[in-house]
């Protein structure tokens, strides 16, 4: 099947009580790996690019391989933008053929992010595609945005509330305590803040920080509300760490095809026990 926009995914995840796994890939090889992993349980996928994967393999090629991949697959894909402040870039990815778009200004004030993602929301209304965007700052490394922990800041649930009302923003990823890259401990996730933000908001709410979180806790937030959870920095490590293991068993290795394909398997047995934790498998 085509593409589709992951609003339908994401809005069948909240009233199913499970989310979408969504994954951020860097190569052909990692693309391949969470779709086929998609397919063999039967779980909805959303494939996430960041500006730094677009700048550098081109939106073009990057929409062009989802595609294949979609049009390949029985199970619903979306192709989605992570965490882009580049309004240009957003236009550059929707007409390449992206069905979601992540508008990130939550550097700025509450108002100039209302309006910086409003100005997406028109601009993606007219081709039926998503639009994310977030509210408070989640902490850590996501590509080139950096947030340190101590300017990280929770989303307020009134205020969130507020901001969907006035953007008409799809989804929401709200900062409740998660973080991007790899925990040094647990992750101190505010699971009342999640319930209220629920509570108060409709559309589905986006778990960003996805990598090490504890399998309850996981759970937890996904049964308040979480609908869809980012996975980048876990699936790195897992394909890094599968090649590395190649040449540290034959140094000589020059075949791209011998380290690869071990890396795709690493990758996709990840893949599907984060579509486990999603509580996605079989939802397709």
């Amino acid at each position: 099947m085509a593409l589709v926009s992951s609003t339908p995914l994401l809005e069948e995840a909240r009233a199913g009580g499970y989310c979408v796994g969504a994954f951020n890939v860097h190569t052909l090889e990692m693309l391949q790996a969470v779709v086929e992993a998609a397919e063999e349980v039967q779980a909805p996928l959303i494939i996430q690019s960041t500006v730094g994967t677009v700048k550098h393999l081109g939106a073009d090629y990057i929409a062009a391989a989802a595609t294949v991949a979609a049009n390949r697959s029985s199970v619903p894909i979306a192709l989605h933008l992570d965490h882009c402040s580049d309004f240009n870039i957003i236009m550059q990815c929707i007409r390449a053929g992206y069905t979601s778009v992540m508008i990130d200004a939550s550097h700025d004030p509450f108002d100039l992010n209302v309006a910086a993602t409003l100005k997406v929301v028109e601009a993606a209304r007219a081709v039926g595609i998503n639009v994310e965007a977030e509210l408070g700052r989640v902490g850590g490394v996501e590509d080139d945005i950096v947030v340190d922990e101590h300017d990280a800041l929770l989303a307020d649930p009134d205020d969130c509330a507020r901001f969907v009302e006035l953007t008409g923003v799809h989804t929401l990823a709200p900062a409740i305590g998660t973080a991007h890259g790899i925990y040094k401990g647990d992750p101190n996730i505010d699971f009342d803040r999640i319930g209220r933000i629920a509570s108060k908001v409709s559309v589905p709410l986006v778990l960003h920080g996805g990598s090490g979180i504890p399998e309850a806790q996981v759970k937890k937030a996904v049964s308040l509300g979480m609908s869809k959870m980012n996975v980048a920095t876990e699936l790195r490590i897992v394909f890094s760490d599968a090649i590395k293991a190649v040449f540290a068993n034959n140094p000589d290795e020059n075949d791209p095809r011998k380290y690869m394909v071990p890396a795709k398997q690493a990758l996709k047995a990840a893949a599907i026990e984060k579509m486990r934790l999603c509580g996605s498998i079989g939802k397709a």
